[in-house]
């Protein structure tokens, strides 16, 4: 029956029939040969009927987050937050949440994967004085701090400052594991209550403080693995080591322990006066090959983008480019605000861009890149949830929360008093892309360990680059467009080695706007190269450009798109750019003998800043200094030749 029905033609509903009568008859022998000739021979269905049952290659994009706070995290509990990692995944699940001013809160539209990562530093403290635990109270600091915060909201936040005072000069006033475990577990506990693999995937991770006399080192810790192996361990902490070295020594012991895996996520670079990007280890000692290659093993992705600032590059580093000064935390200083003044020396260990610069140089003395990083985009608030878009910014601390007011409130001063930095010059956050096969923990740690990520200032923004020897412009309009991406090249993150005699390396982008958000303006292609001087250099190429303007024989296009944005209504409309932008593109300058990375910047159409949104919304009027509008963007990984 089951053979015959696999070769049904038109007739074999009328000879399966004939088969059975005849069968129950007793000719069964016969008629299987007369069942034969009037239906043809049985047509064999491939196993796999389905082209996408083999399928393997990365076909979505998701969206998360690897750096957020909740109460957790001395410096946000501390100060009056009392959400916990449940609310803040039940928040990225798009669910309606209440801050602690009152206000009631939700996403535009939900996330796809997510990571809370407390501070390890005091991790759970807040809580732990809110509930009297005996560990705490048992600790003379501890009850001291908890005495403070029973006499009320000053006190409260006296004891706050000393304990944030002692993260920043690394000087522990508590350091009790079982405090530490006890937190640790009831963090754990929410990712794994809130992981619906498939649907909405949580990852278990923290956050390293160290800020060795107030530079800012500071590094995500995310983890592939589940509760049953991340138990095991407790955060490392900067009062366990301030070098990053100790940091990665503790991800190896996690790794041999559990057999599961880990990998670090340094960000904020622009706040640590020259130490984040250098080419020297932590003491001083010039980097050697077995240190770059730790740096880059445990280290695969960088934060490019978030709530204190945009790490992309700098004007002073890239004078030819006219986007380089976007939301930045006016470099005054590192995270403390200390006294040593920023100083233009330092800018160029401090940045994405140069860091890839100086990762070839690196790489072409030592044999390995310890900067090979892709970028990722973050958020780093601090009130429990999160917001990245400029109309819905809900601020990065409590004291940066939606008021009239609060543009003007100041985040950090200098030791004589002078403001150093205020909350107007907060970015609304970036979010991370991943280009995976499915939503689950696994596929999204493993392309953040491959790189195939990417981060953006905030909307969501679809980008796809592929680079190889031998793509030509059809291949943009193909309908394989990824495929053919895949089997003929290297997506982003990935390398492309040594070139064939007289090629150059070709790629192929494809842009799609938000649906939710504005049209792009351009697509760009940033190169960084090793010359045969033993120079680095840079180069910035516009690739595909809307509304008709052309790009000249420079590789430019110097018309601005223009601006439809009305700052007094906070608004703006999609009557420029495009909705959807693709390019190919050769490099003109391309010398297989030298090593290079390009990766991929798409910039949108102008549109209102928070700052304007807040003026509307509330009906005020900020200083003249204050911006109004950005061109808000999406930076790939790289994709890096090596001769």
């Amino acid at each position: 029956m089951n053979r015959l029905a696999n070769g049904v033609s038109t007739l074999a509903i009328p000879a399966l029939a004939l088969s059975m009568l005849l069968s129950a008859m007793g000719s069964g022998a016969a008629v299987e040969a007369d069942v034969r000739q009037i239906t043809g021979p049985a047509e064999k269905t491939p196993e796999n009927y389905s082209p996408f049952i083999d399928q393997n290659f990365p076909d979505r994009v998701l969206w998360g987050a690897t750096h957020i706070h909740t109460g957790l995290s001395a410096d946000a509990g501390l100060t009056g937050v009392t959400l916990l990692p449940a609310d803040m995944f039940r928040y990225a699940k798009g669910e309606v949440v209440t801050i602690d001013s009152g206000l009631k809160v939700r996403l535009d539209r939900p996330l796809d994967w997510f990571a809370v990562t407390d501070h390890a530093e005091y991790l759970g403290l807040a809580d732990q004085l809110r509930r009297g635990d005996p560990a705490l109270l048992a600790d003379p600091t501890g009850k001291k701090w908890y005495d403070m915060y029973k006499q009320g909201p000053q006190m409260a936040l006296k004891a706050a400052w000393e304990a944030i005072d002692s993260i920043f000069l690394n000087k522990p006033e508590i350091n009790n594991p079982q405090l530490a475990a006890g937190a640790w577990a009831e963090a754990t506990e929410a990712v794994e209550k809130f992981n619906d693999p498939g649907v909405f995937t949580t990852l278990h991770g923290f956050e390293w403080t160290s800020a060795p006399e107030g530079n800012n080192l500071h590094r995500t810790v995310i983890f592939r693995d589940g509760v049953d192996r991340v138990k095991q361990i407790i955060p490392f902490s900067s009062f366990d080591g301030q070098d990053p070295e100790a940091l990665w020594k503790y991800m190896d012991r996690y790794e041999k322990l559990t057999g599961g895996q880990v990998l670090a996520i340094p960000h904020n670079g622009n706040l640590s006066n020259g130490l984040m990007f250098t080419a020297e280890t932590s003491d001083g000692r010039p980097m050697d090959a077995a240190y770059a290659e730790a740096r880059i093993s445990h280290e695969p992705v960088m934060e490019v983008t978030q709530v204190k600032g945009d790490g992309e590059t700098h004007p002073f580093l890239s004078p030819n480019d006219e986007f380089a000064n976007f939301e930045r935390w006016f470099d005054v200083g590192n995270i403390a605000a200390t006294p040593t003044p920023k100083k233009n020396s330092m800018l160029q260990y401090e940045y994405a861009r140069s860091a890839l610069k100086l990762g070839l140089k690196l790489e072409s003395e030592l044999g390995v890149n310890p900067y090979a990083f892709g970028m990722v985009g973050a958020s780093d608030q601090h009130t429990g949830v999160f917001s990245f878009r400029d109309d819905n910014y809900l601020g990065q601390f409590r004291i940066s929360e939606p008021s009239p007011t609060r543009w003007q409130a100041t985040l950090q001063k200098f030791a004589d008093g002078k403001v150093a930095t205020s909350v107007w010059m907060e970015q609304a956050a970036g979010l991370g892309a991943v280009w995976a096969r499915e939503n689950t923990r696994e596929a999204i740690w493993d392309a953040l360990k491959r790189k195939e990520v990417y981060a953006t200032s905030g909307d969501r923004i679809t980008v796809r680059v592929f680079a190889g020897w031998d793509f030509v412009p059809e291949d943009l309009v193909r309908s394989d467009f990824a495929k053919h991406g895949y089997d003929g090249g290297v997506p982003m993150g990935g390398d492309l080695m040594k070139a064939p005699a007289g090629k150059s390396p070709a790629f192929m982008v494809r842009a799609l706007r938000d649906p939710d958000g504005p049209n792009l303006d351009r697509i760009q292609m940033v190169k960084g190269w090793l010359g045969a001087d033993g120079q680095t250099n840079e180069r910035v190429y516009d690739m595909a450009v809307s509304d008709g303007r052309t790009i000249g024989p420079d590789g430019r296009c110097t018309t601005p798109v223009g601006s439809t944005v009305d700052v007094a209504k906070a608004s703006y409309t999609n009557a420029i750019g495009a909705p959807f932008l693709t390019a190919y593109w050769k490099d003109p300058e391309f010398d297989p003998a030298q090593h290079a990375f390009y990766y991929v910047r798409v910039i949108q159409i102008p549109t209102p800043r928070w700052t304007a949104y807040d003026q509307k919304r509330f009906g005020i009027k900020m200083a003249d200094y204050v911006p109004m509008t950005g061109q808000r963007r999406a930076y790939t990984s790289p994709i890096w030749y090596k001769p």
